[in-house]
């Protein structure tokens, strides 16, 4: 299977990378920013993307060459909207969205609006410099997640995107661009069984010691 697949890729210009062990999400970017690119898109096997998503993402960058990461309007599977854009976590707020019940969340709904930048994120106007974008879709230039040294190894799974992304920001611009659309039918790191739980939780503590606490 290897094989054909690498004759598949061969065929098209493109590069297959094999990696025997599961280094990590992020670590497993890293192996393919360094080859020679100008672009590297981050997206998740379960999203979506719509037919001229990609062009009109790539026009975007080359139209705003400060921009050094770009983020997608998202919709769940069945038509909610996904904020992608989120404002800087405390950790009542991540546990409040990942883990409480629908009645809880209904009970501070605002407080969740605004840590996902409801008031500032539509579907026909792009937004700049939004703190954290989600890494289900994350096109960046190639030369600024060089400059960054890739993603922290120390994130296996969860909140590498939300520590690239602050980290990112002092280097370039970061742009949520509305025509570019695509379509996320998994997350939801609640419904995966207690492994994953179990990462997230680590990686939420690695990354508030990473970047700073914040209770409420």
């Amino acid at each position: 299977m290897e094989v054909i697949v690498k004759k598949i890729f061969d065929s098209r210009h493109l590069i297959y990378l094999n990696c025997p062990d599961n280094p990590g999400f992020g670590a497993g970017h890293n192996l393919a920013i360094a080859t020679a690119s100008e672009y590297h898109l981050i997206i998740n096997p379960d999203l979506e993307v719509a037919p001229d998503a990609l062009q009109n993402a790539l026009e975007f960058m080359e139209q705003h060459p400060e921009c050094g990461l770009l983020t997608p309007y998202a919709t769940w599977g069945d038509g909610e909207i996904q904020r992608l854009c989120k404002r800087y976590p405390t950790v009542f707020d991540l546990l409040l969205r990942g883990f409480a019940p629908a009645f809880v969340k209904q009970l501070f709904q605002s407080r969740l609006a605004k840590y996902e930048m409801a008031d500032q994120l539509n579907d026909h106007d792009v937004l700049w410099d939004p703190p954290i974008v989600s890494g289900c879709f994350m096109l960046f230039r190639t030369d600024v997640l060089q400059q960054l040294g890739g993603f922290d190894p120390r994130f296996f799974l969860y909140f590498e995107d939300f520590d690239i992304s602050l980290r990112a920001a002092k280097i370039s611009r970061i742009a949520y661009v509305p025509q570019v659309k695509v379509v996320h039918h998994g997350g939801h790191a609640s419904r995966k069984g207690w492994r994953h739980i179990w990462m997230f939780g680590r990686s939420m503590v690695t990354f508030f010691n990473i970047h700073g606490w914040r209770w409420w």
